[in-house]
């Protein structure tokens, strides 16, 4: 592997699920995807299709395996497997809530009782990635996950705090052997490097 090796991602969290529009916390609960959620995968594909992409892996939880078949469908891709360490932060007993006193009992500083915390969830997301960047180096990986793993994440990885993460659109970093990590587009934003003065 050169020192000049350039591993390119994209980061897309699953389509909708009933829980998602009803505004609960899923974390590791398998919620699937609806039919609003399928569509957007399959959205998905018109923008993806705008870039080669060499594999696809996902989280094993369905909403993300599901997306990552019908993304697959419509690019012709095979899905190289599902990575446990792509699963959805754990929020533990709050998980099924929505807003309200009852999730704000389960609140503790970096996450909720019970759960898996910021930081943990974070690592285990870069961990994964720099597992996926050796792996598949140099090559165009298209991963889906879930929408906190990605926005931890990629906080983590560029060292700026993010906003959540849209359903089924496009997140682009790369992943440089030497200099870490950069990220492109984020929401399907394209990103204005911040540059200090």
């Amino acid at each position: 592997m050169g020192r000049m090796t350039l591993t390119t991602f994209a980061l897309v969290r699953h389509g909708q699920t009933d829980w998602n529009a009803e505004r609960r916390l899923q974390g590791a609960t398998d919620i699937p995807l609806n039919d609003v959620g399928r569509q957007q995968a399959r959205d998905a594909v018109n923008v993806l299709s705008a870039y080669e992409w060499d594999t696809i892996v996902s989280s094993p939880l369905s909403r993300a395996a599901e997306t990552a078949d019908l993304i697959a469908e419509g690019l012709g891709l095979n899905i190289a497997r599902r990575v446990p360490n792509l699963i959805e932060r754990s929020f533990g007993p709050a998980e099924g809530l929505q807003a309200g006193p009852e999730l704000e009992a389960l609140r503790i500083p970096g996450g909720f009782r019970g759960g898996e915390s910021d930081d943990d969830a974070a690592a285990r997301g870069i961990d994964a990635l720099n597992d996926l960047a050796e792996e598949f180096a140099g090559q165009r990986v298209l991963v889906v996950s879930h929408g906190t793993l990605i926005r931890l994440t990629l906080s983590r990885a560029i060292g700026r705090k993010l906003d959540s993460v849209h359903n089924a659109v496009l997140n682009l970093a790369h992943h440089h052997a030497v200099d870490g990590w950069q990220l492109d587009y984020y929401n399907g934003e394209r990103l204005v490097e911040v540059v200090e003065s």
